[in-house]
Formats: structure tokens, C-alpha cells, sequence
């Protein structure tokens, strides 16, 4: 049965990182949200402009559509950082999503934002992230990994446990 899988979190948390692992380890498709992000939005955040909800709900109805298109089980690296971005993604993918909250300090991901030469998102919308970010809720079929664990052992349990949902 083909899955849906959402890598969420503020900036800076590992989602390009933890879903290419996690793909290559599941032999899914992985697919880093941002890419679908119109110019207009890529160019307010390089700005330093934290975007508005009207910014992100067509962003959000392709992380969802893109999920849908996939003829296999896909993962994508999306903030989805509110419960209604989420909402939103489950209904333009059509069927359900398990979101993968990648959680830590803003410490740490400051430091690891810091460390990551060329990207477009500044430390500086890392506090604005933080404002906007509501944890998921126990009946949004989430699993929530934290980021100061070892990677190899994240990857790990995230494949233990999609794995035992196709069994």
C-alpha cells in the first residue's frame, strides 16, 4: 500500500537530511518541499519576511497534490508547521498523511542553521517558526523524533515503524 509520509519542523531541524535517509532506506521517493515554493515566496523569505498564511496555502495544496501524483510511496520535507497547513495537505493528497515532527531546542537548530552555508531561509525567521509552530496532536497519526538523538538511530526506528505498517 502506498504511503504518504510529510517530514515536518521549523527551519534548520534536518527535514532534507532525516527524509533523503529515510528514503534511501525505505527505497521511497523523497522530495524536499521547498523546491516547490513559488519565487515569490523564496524571495520574501531571503528577504528576512516571515510568509502569511496566504503565502503558504497554495504552497501547501502542491506538497499535497505532489504527495497524490506519486505512483509509490513518497516523502516529502514540508514545515507544516500548524495544525490547518496540515489539514491542508491531507485533503490535496486525498488520503492519509503521517507526518514525521522532527523536534529539538532552538538552540540546536539555530547552531545547525548557522553551519548551513547558501540557504535562502535566515536564522533570524527561526523565531518566527517557532511562534507559528503547533505540535502535532495525538490524533494526527504523527511520530515525533528528537533531534538530538543519533541519526542513524532516527533512521532507524522511522523504518522499524513504516515498515510494520506494511506488514
Amino acid at each position: 500500500m502506498k504511503q504518504m509520509v510529510i517530514i515536518m519542523g521549523v527551519a534548520g531541524c534536518g527535514k532534507t537530511t532525516v527524509g533523503e535517509r529515510l528514503g534511501e532506506a525505505l527505497g521511497w521517493s523523497f522530495l524536499d518541499g521547498d523546491s516547490l515554493h513559488p519565487a515569490a515566496n523564496i524571495e520574501k523569505m531571503s528577504a528576512g519576511t516571515p510568509l502569511t498564511d496566504e503565502d503558504r496555502w497554495p504552497w501547501l495544496d502542491i506538497v499535497g497534490q505532489e504527495l497524490a501524483r506519486s505512483a509509490g510511496s513518497m516523502i516529502i520535507g514540508c514545515s507544516a508547521l500548524k495544525r490547518s497547513y496540515r489539514d491542508c495537505i491531507r485533503k490535496a493528497a486525498g488520503g492519509p498523511v503521517t507526518f514525521v515532527h522532527l523536534a529539538g531546542s532552538r538552540e540546536l537548530i539555530g547552531a545547525r542553521m548557522q553551519s548551513r552555508p547558501g540557504h535562502f531561509m535566515p536564522v533570524s525567521l527561526l523565531e518566527s517558526q517557532f511562534a507559528a509552530l503547533e505540535a502535532p496532536a495525538a490524533d494526527e497519526d504523527v511520530v515525533t523524533v528528537d533531534i538530538a538523538e543519533d541519526l542513524d538511530t532516527s533512521i532507524s526506528r522511522l523504518k522499524q515503524h513504516f515498515t510494520s505498517l506494511k506488514a
